[in-house]
């Protein structure tokens, strides 16, 4: 989306769009180490929820996207062969993480609280599956912001 909402050049809106990225990552780095530090103190077991196991697969995925963007797409290292090979396989990837993070994750995790909490009364439940809708209508919104072109 910086390719498209960033005025500049192409050269500046790759910059901010690697930008972004990192500042991404970095953050989920940050909030799984939170994670696992918050686990430790309560004395509550790591990685027990499909929720914890998506989110560690979403990261790890994102990670190893964003180091091979950044390593690929330099011009020592990339032909023109690699580089359309990269891109095809960085769509699918980008498209996959993107529906992990935005829905997968989002949706277990909400999920996960209302059970853990106790949330069983028919009001909790309305608020929980009206918040899953539209965590899914906004996950397929970006997802549809990134496919289609602009005019």
């Amino acid at each position: 989306m910086a390719y498209k909402t960033i005025p500049g050049t192409r050269r500046a809106q790759k910059t901010v769009h690697w930008l972004l990225h990192l500042i991404a990552l970095l953050a989920g780095v940050i909030g799984i180490y939170a994670v696992f530090k918050f686990h430790h103190e309560s004395g509550i077991p790591n990685m027990y929820t499909l929720h914890s196991w998506l989110g560690m697969i979403t990261i790890c995925l994102y990670g190893l996207q964003n180091f091979k963007s950044t390593v690929t797409v330099q011009p020592p290292l990339s032909n023109q062969l690699q580089n359309l090979h990269f891109k095809m396989c960085g769509n699918v990837g980008k498209r996959l993480i993107l529906a992990m993070a935005l829905i997968l994750w989002a949706e277990t995790g909400l999920v996960q609280k209302f059970i853990f909490l106790g949330l069983f009364r028919d009001q909790e439940a309305l608020i929980v599956n009206f918040t899953g809708l539209l965590i899914l209508l906004f996950g397929i919104s970006v997802g549809l912001t990134v496919v289609l072109p602009t005019t």
